[in-house]
Parts: structure tokens; C-alpha cells; sequence
């Protein structure tokens, strides 16, 4: 007795298999899926006979077995406005609820510089800049 599988059900058979386990490696690839969970492909082939024992009925099926996708997490800061007495949650993500993040630092315009007097002024300081050094050693000598 020979059954070729690849003939079984006019072929029908081996191209559930191969959709199943195309539907596993889709599910191992998925990145919303844990990488350890280990999936299955279960094929089942079922006789059931007559009582002449004769005949019988086949039911073939193919299952698979494959990872659930990970749920989703987020937090939510909850409390009660003690003014209003209202209560609220509001979701917040890696910081905590009412803290600054650098994002809402706005950058310091620069300031210009002007010139008065052929010197060069800080607008925002009002300091003189000047790119020579001075040596406060030779000050204090003739002092």
C-alpha cells in the first residue's frame, strides 16, 4: 500500500501544510511577537470505518499553532483635582507626569553683537568683548 501525501485530497492536503507553514514564519518574523514561544504546525488525519469495515471516512486537517502577539503597555498617572474634585488619568511615557524633558527647552536666541565706539558690545550682557589679554601683573607693579 502506497499513499503519496502530495496527492492526498488532489493536492489539497500538501498546500494547507505549506500555507501553515508559511503562517508560522510570518509569526516567527513578526516583531510583535516573543521570540522564544515555539510554534507548531499539527496535521491531523482521521479514519473513521464502517462496520463491513469496508469503507471508510477520512478527514484530514491542518492546524498551527503560533505565538500571540505581545500586548501593548503604557502608564497612566491617576488622581483627583482636589479644587474640583474630579478625578483624572493622563497616560505619560518614560517621564514623570508634570516633568521637563529637554524637548521643551527652547535654545537661547544669540545675542548680536554691536559696535559702539569701535568696540565690540554684547546686546544681551552690555560687556565690552575684547579679544586681548590683559595681565593684571604688570598693573599691579605700577601701582
Amino acid at each position: 500500500m502506497e499513499i503519496k501525501l502530495q496527492d492526498l485530497v488532489g493536492g489539497a492536503f500538501q498546500e494547507n501544510v505549506q500555507k501553515a507553514v508559511e503562517k508560522v514564519v510570518a509569526n516567527m518574523l513578526d516583531p510583535n511577537t516573543p521570540w522564544k514561544n515555539k510554534r507548531a504546525v499539527m496535521a491531523k488525519i482521521t479514519f473513521t470505518q464502517n462496520e463491513d469495515r469496508d469503507d471508510c471516512n477520512c478527514d484530514i486537517s491542518v492546524e498551527t499553532k503560533v505565538a500571540a502577539v505581545k500586548p501593548l503597555e503604557t502608564k497612566f498617572a491617576i488622581g483627583k483635582d482636589l479644587d474640583t474634585g474630579e478625578i483624572f488619568a493622563e497616560e505619560y511615557g518614560k517621564q514623570v507626569r508634570g516633568q521637563m524633558s529637554l524637548s521643551d527647552i527652547k535654545p537661547k536666541e544669540e545675542s548680536v553683537d554691536i559696535v559702539i565706539d569701535d568696540k565690540v558690545v554684547d546686546s544681551e550682557t552690555g560687556e565690552i568683548k575684547n579679544d586681548q589679554v590683559i595681565d593684571y601683573r604688570d598693573i599691579a607693579k605700577k601701582a
